[in-house]
């Protein structure tokens, strides 16, 4: 099962004008004609072509006034006259009379907008802003139904995209040069050739999200942005800050840090969580951690390192190391599921690994029967578009620093081959331009969210992007990742729905408590 935990971890890793920027030169002044594309009417229908899973069939009935609709985009923004790709988009109308949409993207990369918006709607059944607001989803490039979609085969069930699979998503295996050439073109082969792979990068969704706010007859946007999505929303300010009505950015990277740093700290915020949790647990008869703080990691690992050499069964399949903290990574994401990262655990001293095997395939976008969606391939072949490569050195300083910052992620023995990048071969990497988001002129005030205790999006970078981007911090007091209209804070959705509606944002320093 080094496969699934392989999609939880490849999960976690994870100044332009405006109009037409070609997508391998973003900063450029050219602009291109995309009248062709600004002029088509959407055909608003049913959503049942987004349908992809049986948890698609489950969901999509709960919000029955939802319509959807494709929206045409060049390929390449570059040569708008070439190939198009088609982006699939969903409308959730206002309940009450609209005053405009708002734009959503619930993360990633790699996350099914459609779906995500769909479960925001849920969340929000009485929200001034849904009274307010259309809500508008869409699966970002590359993402779900979106055409053409990443295909690279790794959670197939074939026996070959679990292998390279295993490769790919556990941190600091290995790559040959083969593996990393095998990559590409598994890759390229599932998902409309090369060229496909080059425009799933978050400039050209952000150039996208432009044509759709033009295409519905939006003047300025007004967005929400969730973990990757507020680098969508932060690419898209930096590209067209004068388009800009309103923007909430929660659960934040920091545009600050590159691939080495922003791992770093995302693993660095696991193992705080992990210690939270255990704080939990101790106060509870047999945790299998148990009482002693000072024993909390070590016995972790006693009951997670020996899986490395020898899995144990988790239904029909196995629990190894990888895997078990996949799970455990998985779990710690919100303080609701502590209970069953424990529960996993305990199985685990039993010789079992069902639980902490089910809590990794659901962060891996894999249900408990096999059911996959595309977020693992697509969150791979994002990030290396997005992302420049690391070299052998800097990803060996980053498993030292992982392994004696976040040791829950150490497996016990380290392999002395040089390490890879694992897109080393792909033919476009660094198109993101770290640090990004910088002096950004032009642009209105917007509201960044965080939680105190944010296991992969930690405060810190929050704090960052506000000041990158000059915008108001508001910070609510709990843990888990992300906030708005998802039931954690009635108090930061409170002050959500005034900056959306009437652009009133709160004091500088204001925290919210978690309900």
């Amino acid at each position: 099962m080094t496969a699934i935990a392989g999609a939880l971890l490849a999960v976690l890793a994870a100044c332009a004008p405006s109009g037409g920027i070609p997508a391998d030169d973003p900063r450029s002044e050219v602009v291109v004609d995309l009248s062709q594309y600004e002029d088509q009417k959407l055909d608003w229908g049913t959503c049942d072509e987004f349908v992809r899973s049986t948890q698609d069939e489950e969901v999509f009935p709960l919000v029955p006034e939802k319509e959807c609709a494709r929206l045409e985009v060049p390929l390449d923004y570059a040569d708008p006259n070439g190939d198009t790709a088609s982006i699939a988009v969903i409308r959730i109308p206002a309940r009450g009379e609209p005053l405009g949409s708002l734009f959503f993207n619930p993360g990633g990369p790699g996350g099914a907008g459609i779906l995500g918006t769909i479960g925001a709607a849920l969340f929000t059944p009485e929200s001034a802003v849904t009274e307010s607001f259309d809500l508008i989803g869409f699966d970002p490039r590359g993402v779900g139904a979106t055409e053409p979609a990443v295909d690279c085969g790794l959670t197939d069930g074939s026996e070959e995209g679990a292998d390279l699979l295993a490769k790919v998503g556990t941190p600091f295996l290995p790559l040959t040069k083969d593996d990393t050439r095998e990559i590409v073109d598994r890759c390229a082969d599932g998902s409309g050739g090369v060229e496909a792979l080059k425009h799933v990068g978050t400039r050209t969704t952000a150039k996208d999200m432009d044509l759709l706010r033009e295409v519905l007859g939006e003047d300025q946007l007004n967005f929400l942005g969730q973990s990757y999505g507020s680098r969508l929303g932060t690419v898209y300010a930096e590209e067209f800050p004068e388009n800009v009505r309103a923007m909430i950015l929660d659960g934040a990277f920091d545009p600050n840090l590159g691939s080495q740093d922003r791992l770093l700290e995302s693993y660095v915020g696991f193992q705080s969580q992990l210690e939270k949790m255990a704080v939990f647990c101790a106060t509870q008869a047999g945790c299998p951690l148990g009482a002693d703080p000072n024993g909390w990691t070590p016995a972790l690992q006693a009951l997670l390192q020996p899986l490395a050499e020898n899995p144990i069964p988790a239904g029909d399949a196995e629990l190894d190391f990888a895997s078990g903290v996949g799970g455990v990574m998985g779990g710690l994401f919100s303080p609701d599921a502590w209970p069953l990262v424990i529960e996993g655990l305990r199985e685990v001293q039993q010789g079992r690994g069902d639980t902490l095997l089910s809590l990794s395939t659901a962060i891996g976008g894999i249900t408990d029967e096999g059911e996959s969606s595309n977020q693992v391939d697509a969150s791979l072949v994002i990030n290396c578009v997005d992302e420049t490569l690391l070299g052998a050195d800097e990803l060996a300083v980053l498993r030292e620093d992982t392994y004696d910052r976040a040791p829950m992620l150490d497996p016990g023995a380290v392999d002395d081959a040089e390490l890879r990048d694992k897109c080393a071969d792909f033919p476009l990497t660094g198109e993101l331009e770290i640090p990004y988001g910088q002096q950004v002129d032009g642009l209105p005030p917007l509201l960044v969210v965080s939680l105190t205790d944010d296991p992969t999006t930690p405060l810190s970078g929050a704090v960052g992007l506000a000041d990158t981007l000059g915008g108001t911090l508001l910070t609510v007091d709990g843990a888990g990742h992300t906030v708005i209209a998802k039931g954690v804070s009635s108090c930061a959705d409170a002050i959500a729905a005034a900056y959306l509606i009437d652009l009133e944002l709160p004091e500088e320093g204001t925290t919210c408590a978690a309900d």
